[in-house]
């Protein structure tokens, strides 16, 4: 049996009226200390977000959305977190926020390849 480690991850609901707390999932945020690894797979569902709110902003949850990936990706597109570890970045993407685009709660698991697990969540989850 092949090596696994400990993961965490949490999904990323869009809340188009956060006043009325409708929401689905467009992505997943997979974090895994062993391996020093952060990443976020998002796919965003123009028609769910259409249904529940006509009027919204879709070129700003999308621009939501790659803010997020880039926060894990680290580097130049991290902005202010370019600097921080993968375990930070992830800790500062789940806190709890008001805005259309939130992270759900925090799960965990195990796996043997957490970018895999990234993608396995995305289809089991979000799509």
């Amino acid at each position: 049996m092949s090596e696994r480690d400990v993961f965490e991850y949490a999904l990323l609901r869009v809340v188009p009226r956060v006043e009325r707390g409708e929401c689905f999932n467009a992505g997943v945020l997979v974090y895994c200390r062993a391996r020093s690894f952060v990443a976020a797979r998002t796919h965003l569902d123009e028609g769910k977000l259409r249904a529940l709110d006509p009027d919204a902003d879709v070129a700003g949850v999308r621009a939501a959305l790659r803010a997020v990936e880039g926060v894990c990706t680290g580097g130049e597109a991290a902005g202010q977190a370019a600097g921080d570890d993968a375990g930070r970045r992830f800790r500062w993407l789940i806190a709890p926020r008001s805005t259309v685009v939130q992270p759900g709660p925090v799960h965990t698991g195990l796996t043997g390849d957490p970018r895999v697990e990234a993608e396995r969540l995305l289809d089991l989850l979000v799509r």
